[in-house]
């Protein structure tokens, strides 16, 4: 009777995912859009995701050898940064600025706070803001697709209203970053990851919900906001990040709709024609206090 009694510290119960296989439908969810990319806007945005991919690894790799850790690139995340950085620029940013943003993504972002699971802010995220900030012409500096030429342009977000068609839009027939051009091939993604179970729809739904809601009452023309920037790349893939987004569907809810308030007001107010990513990295900083006003309280406890 001793000998079957097993006792052994928490969780008890275990799941088949693993964080490799998890980072692996990511990837295999971001593919077909990052391809698509790659076929609008050259040979130039193929170099830019294998330079952010390669440099997100390299990074992780020598950081971890300096500091005698386990080497973690096995678990893919290093290469999903750097494909998510990279789609989130544009194809004219030069190959050593992808380099740097990669570093700072892994480097700085990741693997100073302790490394995956530890990470305040989403690192791509984080990164794409700090070029920004440090090279700014360069990151505002857009390229038509080739088949017009590669002449440089704005994004669909500050052209005027009905400049592009919903077709032009919702397939990616136009200028804008590599990865953000093709909104039906960034769903068919997220559908993917939802019918896997790697997502949960909440946040993308409140996320881009706010933001066609506010749209409609604001009089601004709701298809060229929902699918004229990187509003359906980073509702879908950063903002669902396990680590910096919330933990309950209550706290999914209010962190959806203000990504969605937060990227709305940027837009229209500020001087910014995008706010997906700045709203994602300051809603990330709340996610704390999110979870604790959020968290579910045990059955039977009282205050």
């Amino acid at each position: 009777m001793k000998d079957m009694l097993t006792v052994s510290s928490s969780p008890h119960l275990k799941h088949p995912d693993t964080t490799s296989g998890i980072m692996l439908d990511v990837i295999i969810a971001l593919a077909p859009a990052a391809i698509y990319g790659c076929i609008l806007f050259g040979i130039r945005a193929l170099l830019l995701i294998f330079t952010c991919i390669i440099s997100a690894v390299l990074a992780e790799y020598i950081w971890c050898k300096l500091l005698k850790k386990p080497i973690s690139i096995g678990d893919l995340s290093a290469v999903v940064t750097g494909l998510l950085l990279a789609m989130n620029l544009s194809s004219a940013v030069p190959i050593c600025i992808a380099a740097i943003g990669s570093a700072v993504a892994i480097i700085v972002v990741k693997q100073m706070f302790g490394g995956l699971g530890f990470n305040f802010a989403n690192p791509a995220i984080t990164a794409r803001i700090v070029l920004l900030v440090s090279f700014p012409s360069y990151m505002a500096e857009f390229l038509e697709p080739v088949m017009y030429d590669a002449v440089t342009s704005a994004t669909p977000l500050v052209r005027e209203a009905g400049a592009y068609t919903f077709n032009e839009l919702f397939f990616g027939m136009h200028g804008g970053c590599i990865g953000e051009t093709s909104a039906f091939l960034l769903i068919v993604g997220g559908l993917y990851l939802i019918l896997r179970r790697v997502i949960n729809p909440i946040i993308p739904v409140c996320f881009i919900g706010t933001v066609a809601l506010f749209s409609l009452i604001f009089g601004e023309n709701v298809i060229q906001q929902v699918f004229g920037g990187g509003l359906i790349l980073g509702a879908i893939f950063m903002a669902t990040d396990y680590t910096t987004s919330p933990t309950t569907n209550k706290g999914k809810l209010i962190f959806g709709i203000g990504c969605g308030l937060l990227t709305f007001v940027i837009r229209r107010f500020a001087s910014l024609p995008e706010g997906v990513s700045s709203s994602i990295l300051l809603m990330n900083i709340l996610v704390p206090y999110i979870n604790k006003a959020t968290l579910t309280k045990p059955f039977g406890v009282r205050k």
